[in-house]
């Protein structure tokens, strides 16, 4: 179902075409976060939805000019098109404004997990654990399709605690392919990010994808460390952990399936 049937394009702004079709309840701008998207949460026919634009097109305050945030979102596109992993919010209208595309999925409910980490971690072993195995399941559907990862950290998932349910969100970034760090130090968070991320004209691969999953068990099921003391479940998970997160790439998990074939063996 369409939340805009017949409408492909409009030749106006976002905020005026959803404020006269439905009713926009939150905006995420430069007051929440500093790529230069900006976004809504619109109300139409009673149902909710999550609507994601590239900002106005003469606001160039940003790393990312107007052109390539429009390049990303349409990258945005091209995946949710190529998966419809239980974990990620249905993609189900792009509409073209004066913003550009207008990204139209389902509105989540739940948390963004940078900000409840807390509460996670006051969750039990198990519900973690399959928090952690669906952001796996994923990652494996997506490296299987040709996608690595890219700016991966706590802030893109969000984590629905009556429901215990996570869904990812906001992989604009991420890569259909291998290709070569021509930044240096790339987009994300250190505590997420592999070495290669940081060295210009390193190789961003599958492996690269493999250790950003070792630390997103480091993050949610430990204390940000590698040691096994805080590590909230099995001796043969905690290694699978350790591999992931290895310097060398060579050393790690070659493929994601690799990995999650590892992960949910059922060792000691």
């Amino acid at each position: 179902m369409l939340p805009f049937p017949c409408v492909q394009g409009i030749d106006s702004d976002p905020a005026t075409f959803l404020s006269h079709r439905g009713k926009i309840f939150a905006v995420f701008d430069e007051r929440t976060q500093g790529s230069g998207n900006v976004s809504y949460g619109v109300e139409v026919d009673g149902r909710r939805y999550f609507v994601k634009t590239a900002g106005r097109s003469d606001d160039d305050r940003y790393y990312l000019y107007h052109g390539g945030r429009v390049s990303l979102l349409r990258n945005a596109v091209r995946l949710a098109e190529s998966s419809d992993h239980r974990t990620l919010s249905k993609l189900r209208q792009v509409v073209e404004s004066t913003w550009g595309p207008m990204l139209i999925y389902d509105w989540v409910e739940g948390e963004l997990m940078s900000s409840c980490l807390d509460r996670v971690g006051s969750l039990n072993v198990r519900e973690v654990g399959h928090l952690v195995t669906e952001v796996y399941d994923l990652h494996r559907e997506l490296a299987s399709l040709g996608w690595i990862a890219n700016d991966f950290y706590d802030g893109a998932m969000i984590y629905d605690f009556q429901r215990r349910r996570v869904h990812v969100i906001d992989l604009d970034n991420y890569n259909l392919g291998n290709f070569t760090n021509r930044m240096g130090r790339m987009f994300g968070s250190s505590r997420f990010m592999a070495p290669e991320e940081f060295e210009f004209g390193a190789t961003i691969d599958e492996r690269t994808t493999v250790f950003t999953m070792g630390r997103t068990a480091a993050v949610l099921m430990s204390d940000n460390s590698l040691e096994r003391g805080p590590f909230r479940r099995t001796d043969g998970q905690y290694e699978v952990m350790v591999r992931c997160c290895a310097e060398d790439p060579d050393d790690r998990f070659q493929t994601v399936a690799e990995m999650f074939a590892a992960w949910v063996a059922p060792r000691d």
